[in-house]
């Protein structure tokens, strides 16, 4: 279950509690990935993320909501890397600087289009408006130099 993805009119409280407070943490951003699953009490954490402060900090702010009995954190910490770093950096520009998507996707208190990197291997994740607007994004992820392959996961809206 996505974070940044609305949920159905009849999901629980305890649902949308816990996205809020995913979605509200100061350092979860377009590089990072966070999901969930709920089974009772117990909370699942998972997806990658770019700073290890980030898979507590997401921990502790799922472990104090009401009605939460357990956590298992499965958030993965990506690996360092210079290389890494440079083809986030260049998919950003690629996709977030794109004068045609910019209006859309770049302007909003969240990022609707994560950028996930691992071992110079890009993944998007998120939702998006059109198909059209998918594919334009994994053409423009797919332009960046030095990326070995782009994994588009991108959802569209209303599908």
């Amino acid at each position: 279950m996505d974070p940044w993805t609305r949920g159905p009119a009849n999901e629980s409280d305890l649902v949308q509690k816990i996205r809020h407070n995913i979605l509200m943490l100061p350092y979860y951003g377009v590089f990072d990935d966070l999901g969930f699953r709920v089974d009772g009490g117990t909370v699942t954490l998972l997806g990658e993320v770019v700073r290890p402060t980030l898979k507590s900090d997401a921990e502790n702010a799922v472990k104090k909501i009401p009605g939460v009995t357990s956590v298992v954190n499965s958030i993965e910490v990506l690996p360092l890397s210079p290389d890494d770093d440079q083809i986030r950096f260049a998919a950003y520009r690629a996709i977030y600087g794109d004068e045609g998507l910019a209006p859309r996707y770049a302007y909003s208190a969240t990022q609707a289009i994560h950028i996930i990197v691992k071992n110079g291997h890009i993944r998007l994740e998120g939702v998006v408006a059109n198909e059209m607007d998918k594919n334009l994004i994994g053409i423009r992820a797919n332009g960046v130099h030095n990326a070995f392959s782009v994994e588009n996961d991108l959802k569209v809206e209303g599908k």
